[in-house]
């Protein structure tokens, strides 16, 4: 038995697996405790917790310490004369014509921010010691009365040369050994001192909250008898034993969309996709990610809250648009949707549990593409009375009825979605004309014939229990680390001896720590180098062939930038500008594991029913079916809406189902060359 389980933000989903077998169920989040809500999945499932042979785990914890503040209290500690660099931060400004903007507001402050006295030059040599007599007298006791719970170290150049972090670590830790100490070489090898420094402080900050967490989970799994392996999901798209979690706890952020990301790669490989948009809309957010040639993208340019976090992280772009999104107008009467959701607690006012403000889940029920009694597979009841009372006031104040006003929201959620999907797809040199869409998520599939039209898509996948592919993707991740580190080294003809060099080196520390984690080296490894032209402010990712690393020259490292270059800004292919290499980032992702079978639930039969459905501003006659009694490659056309125990999926003209042998769902329609 191998069971993933996905804490949300508004419902947890698990799905277990053993051989042909697989159960999934959805319950409602906990965010007050989000263990609790996993452990209610396992014990409504009703499996044998101790016949769990691997149990993988995606939650929202991390990233909910760092937007709610709920973090460890955490002290900064960098070399003297940078103790301000937290709350300088960069001169950019995110709204540059907002006249009362503010800099994110970092999550230490500068009375918890310390400096010690040591230097280090940008070549790694040392020109001043660590003071340790200094940090042994007047630092931990201040850190010591101070009470704080975790400390973030960021010492200058600290990524070039890291023998005074490290130095400072361990006095730290032989000094306070209840504090939690992160060192920013363990983190992030690479320059830029306050995106490096954010980067630390926010895995400090998190990690107390992450250990407690961890802690407490496996307590509740050791009563109930688990003796299985345990792990954890990271944002880069592949998993760590969950002891390896505890020191580098920054990596579990958007740990729940990138398993979704991997989730839908393998389900949509299967069917021949390899080029993909996967559209995860839950109950609090939409997120999508671009999928080429069967990789998602990885990048280091992320941030949470505003603050930077230069870590691999699944290229993910986030919107507010789930179905717990509210919808409002805003101060001059416009309809708005989101960002801010009515969450699991007290939810949609159609839930019943208190929630008065109307939201996207709320909008369907009114239009009825979603019934009422339908959710969960019946297991929970939506009120409709709730919902229409719920999108009354707005209404009346638009001048519109009840139903028009739901589906205008609904077509705003779309427009939010289509919009994220552009950044990530048109703004990168990508058509999305030529990719398929990928919908998932309890609302994804929904939604999903509305965006791909916008977008010109023709084609559209829906997994099998599509509302619990996150959770599938716990299950068919692999386990993954990371290395990175900054080089400035200028492309001439002896560049490709120092890549083999920076190769080999990386190599061997990205291998001791799988070995710590217990990962082995049964790994692929992929390398790819940040190349720019001289004189540029950032770097462009370049991935490389390890099969031809050994006979690569120089001209081949350029001609590969230069084709990513072109790719992203449509000029540099012919230019004889100098080129530099910046920063590597090695991966190591273990393979050989028997990869999990989504499957559909037999249905009985292939009984539909006539429904009405308010689409596209008017009432409209369709076929309602269940999805697992959808017959397999027969193509059916129509209005129809298909139901399962996790998702809803809206097929309206012109669109074209059929069901393929993988159980997958495809979705065409005629191209349009208007």
């Amino acid at each position: 038995m191998r069971v993933g389980i996905e804490v949300g933000g508004t419902f947890t989903d698990l799905i277990a697996i053993e051989e042909d077998r697989v159960q999934v169920i959805k319950v409602p989040s906990t965010p007050s405790s989000p263990e609790i809500g996993a452990m209610d999945a396992l014990r409504f499932s009703g499996i044998d917790i101790r016949s769990i042979k691997e149990l993988a785990h995606g939650s929202t914890v991390a990233t909910n310490a760092v937007l709610e503040r709920k973090g460890g209290k955490t002290a900064f500690i960098t070399t003297s004369g940078f103790r301000d660099i937290l709350l300088l931060q960069r001169h950019g400004r995110t709204r540059i014509y907002d006249l009362a903007y503010q800099k994110p507001v970092p999550v230490v402050d500068r009375a918890s921010s310390y400096e010690v006295s040591e230097r280090v030059l940008a070549d790694g040599s040392v020109i001043e010691l660590l003071d340790q007599e200094d940090v042994r007298l007047h630092l931990i006791p201040e850190l010591l009365g101070s009470g704080y719970v975790a400390v973030a170290i960021c010492l200058l150049n600290s990524y070039v040369n890291p023998t005074h972090e490290i130095l400072l670590r361990d006095i730290l830790k032989e000094c306070a050994p209840d504090i939690f100490v992160t060192v920013s070489s363990d983190i992030s090898r690479e320059f830029r001192e306050y995106e490096r420094a954010s980067t630390t402080t926010l895995s400090a900050y998190v990690q107390p909250v992450m250990e407690r967490y961890i802690t407490n989970f496996e307590e509740l799994l050791s009563r109930e008898g688990f003796s299985g392996k345990f792990s954890i999901m990271q944002s880069n798209g592949g998993r760590v034993p969950g002891g390896a979690m505890r020191n580098q706890a920054i990596t579990a952020l958007l740990s729940g969309p990138a398993a979704g990301v991997t989730g839908a790669l393998h389900q949509a490989k299967r069917s021949g996709f390899e080029n993909l948009i996967t559209l995860d809309m839950g109950g609090t957010s939409t997120d999508v990610c671009v999928i080429a040639n069967g990789k998602a993208q990885l990048t280091q340019e992320y941030e949470i809250g505003g603050l930077p976090v230069r870590i691999p992280v699944t290229d993910i772009n986030t919107v507010g648009a789930g179905g717990g999104s509210i919808i409002w107008l805003d101060e001059g009467g416009m309809l708005r949707v989101g960002p801010h959701s009515a969450g699991a607690d007290p939810g949609p006012a159609c839930y019943g549990r208190g929630g008065r403000l109307p939201t996207i889940t709320d909008a369907h029920v009114v239009r009825k593409t979603i019934r009422a009694e339908a959710l969960l597979g019946g297991r929970m009841a939506l009120s409709t009375a709730a919902a229409f009372s719920s999108m009354e006031s707005i209404a009346e104040k638009l001048g519109m009825t009840v139903e028009e006003t739901a589906d205008s929201a609904i077509r705003l959620a779309d427009a939010n979605i289509v919009r994220a999907i552009q950044l990530i797809s048109t703004e990168r040199g990508l058509d999305p004309r030529d990719f398929v869409l990928v919908p998932f998520g309890g609302a994804g599939p929904l939604h999903a014939t509305a965006v791909a039209e916008e977008l010109g898509i023709c084609r559209i996948l829906v997994p099998p229990n599509s509302g619990v592919i996150s959770a599938f993707g716990l299950l068919a991740s692999d386990f993954a680390t990371y290395e990175s580190l900054t080089r400035r080294v200028p492309l001439d003809p002896a560049s490709p001896i120092v890549v083999l060099k920076l190769l080999s080196e990386m190599k061997e520390r990205a291998f001791l720590r799988s070995d710590a984690m217990g990962i082995g080296r049964d790994c692929a490894v992929s390398f790819t180098i940040g190349m720019r032209f001289v004189g540029q402010a950032y770097e462009i990712p370049v991935e490389i062939d390890l099969g031809s690393v050994e006979t690569c020259t120089d001209f081949d490292l350029r001609s590969s930038f230069q084709r990513a270059h072109h790719a992203v800004f449509h000029f540099g292919t012919n230019s004889n500008r100098p080129v530099e290499m910046v920063s590597f980032r090695l991966g190591l992702m273990s393979g050989g594991a028997v990869k999990p079978v989504l499957t559909e639930p037999a249905g009985a039969g292939s009984s539909s029913y006539a429904v009405k459905a308010f689409i596209r501003g008017a009432w409209r006659d369709g076929k309602l079916m269940q999805r697992s009694s959808l017959p397999r490659n027969r193509e059916i056309s129509g209005l129809a809406i298909f139901e399962d125990t996790t998702s809803t999926l809206l097929v309206p003209e012109p669109w074209r189902l059929s069901r393929d042998e993988h159980d997958n769902i495809l979705l065409t329609r005629e191209e349009r060359h208007d």
